[in-house]
């Protein structure tokens, strides 16, 4: 039998992916507004997909609450055609859109400067938010300190032998948020690099060979032996 792989530390994972991968500067949006729209369309979708959607909002002059509010739900759902799930996406844009002109006259520096906790709950009792993407919006577009838990940070720490005890995304977000400095600029490259990890090295079918986390995964010694 081999060696016990010695268990990293949270900070020690972070420290390796950032020297491997570099600042990941995510998310990639010019506005609050668009992170949020973002959000949304990006369940279950590439990327690639989420920017073509969002462009095609722009070109149709109804990116803004309001605008995503007036344009009738078919049109809205063939304009996000591209980041798939589109009649379902539309509904959740616009229920999104209906709570922020309602709650907030559209004024996002208003709604974000509520308390944090309590715009969580807030936020998740919007059709169409979940955890994630919650936690995405709090994150990313207000700049508050929520880890946000991912399919890739479940994979990658599952195989490292780290995590809580319970699944479920409540403990995995206590997990790190009880372990890590809650710190907003910390939480964004953390979950950053995850999710580039997740995608370049540690996908289902893992490329072990040459893994920043080699050394410290008892998952990828099992399969490079």
């Amino acid at each position: 039998m081999g060696a016990k792989v010695q268990e990293p530390s949270l900070m020690e994972v972070f420290r390796r992916l950032l020297e491997a991968y570099g600042s990941q500067r995510w998310w990639p949006a010019e506005s609050a507004f668009e992170v949020i729209v973002g959000a949304i369309l990006t369940q279950a979708a590439s990327w690639r997909n989420v920017e073509k959607a969002i462009a095609s909002l722009k070109a149709a002059g109804v990116f803004s609450p309001e605008g995503l509010r007036r344009v009738p739900l078919e049109e809205l759902a063939g304009l996000i055609r591209s980041a798939g799930y589109f009649n379902a996406k539309a509904r959740k844009l616009k229920a999104f859109m209906e709570h922020v002109g309602q709650a907030y006259q559209d004024d996002l520096r208003v709604m974000f400067s509520h308390e944090p906790a309590e715009l969580r709950e807030e936020l998740l009792s919007i059709y169409g938010v979940g955890e994630e993407t919650a936690d995405d919006i709090l994150l990313y577009a207000g700049r508050l300190p929520f880890f946000v838990v991912d399919a890739y940070t479940r994979r990658i720490f599952r195989r490292l032998r780290l995590g809580p005890d319970e699944e479920g995304y409540e403990p995995w977000q206590r997990f790190f948020m009880s372990r890590l400095r809650r710190d907003v600029r910390l939480f964004n490259e953390y979950h950053a690099l995850l999710v580039h990890h997740g995608k370049d090295r540690c996908r289902k079918a893992p490329r072990c060979g040459g893994c920043p986390l080699l050394d410290v995964c008892a998952t990828g010694q099992a399969q490079v032996s």
